[in-house]
């Protein structure tokens, strides 16, 4: 729904005040936001997903690396369609802090790879682990708005994109592990000659 708003050559007037709020707010936060983006980074579901490996959780390993990655290929795809530039190139007075962001805009990869992680490993946390989940998961959307790297809309659009992807990547292993292991056809056949025969020389 997000998707509606998006224009390539225009923004409306809310979304330019609400990016505002954030953009503006002062320099001396980018470090914080620098290091709290990399959890919806491209590398973020692959290093989660090691850890929750070696921890002897491969449902939930498979679950993150799956949903980060595939996360980060579609909104590439999704750009692609859309095509609306940087904050840079639609806002007056946009401010960039750190390396600027290239490409396209909508929508937001690292807010979609926040997402996917947090709820996939929501579950399994406790709870201290869920409340930093909370508070890190629009952290991410918030501050790729305030290094001027994404509009409102790019965040919300890439927070619904993150929490489609998860949901196909749980649904595509529940159907994995609820379908039984189909036998080869003439293996139950098989399998009752052997027995009738077992009987057959047992009785002799």
């Amino acid at each position: 729904m997000s998707g509606l708003g998006v224009h390539e050559h225009g923004v409306g007037r809310r979304e330019v005040a609400m990016f505002r709020v954030v953009n503006e707010l002062p320099d001396g936060l980018f470090v914080p936001a620098w290091a709290l983006m990399q959890s919806g980074s491209l590398g973020a579901g692959p290093a989660v997903a090691a850890l929750s490996w070696a921890s002897g959780r491969p449902r939930l390993a498979a679950r993150l690396a799956l949903g980060g990655v595939g996360s980060w290929a579609l909104s590439k795809a999704i750009k692609a369609v859309y095509r609306r530039p940087r904050p840079s190139l639609l806002v007056d007075g946009a401010r960039s802090r750190g390396s600027e962001a290239s490409g396209l805009g909508y929508v937001s990869g690292h807010a979609g790879v926040a997402v996917a992680l947090g709820v996939a490993a929501f579950g399994e946390l406790g709870h201290a682990g869920r409340l930093a989940t909370l508070l890190a998961v629009p952290g991410v959307g918030l501050c790729r708005i305030y290094v001027g790297a994404h509009l409102p809309l790019d965040v919300v659009g890439g927070a619904a994109m993150g929490l489609a992807v998860d949901a196909a990547v749980q649904s595509a292993a529940d159907l994995v592990v609820a379908r039984p292991l189909r036998q080869p056809p003439g293996l139950p056949m098989f399998g009752r000659l052997i027995g009738a025969r077992r009987c057959v020389v047992g009785r002799g």
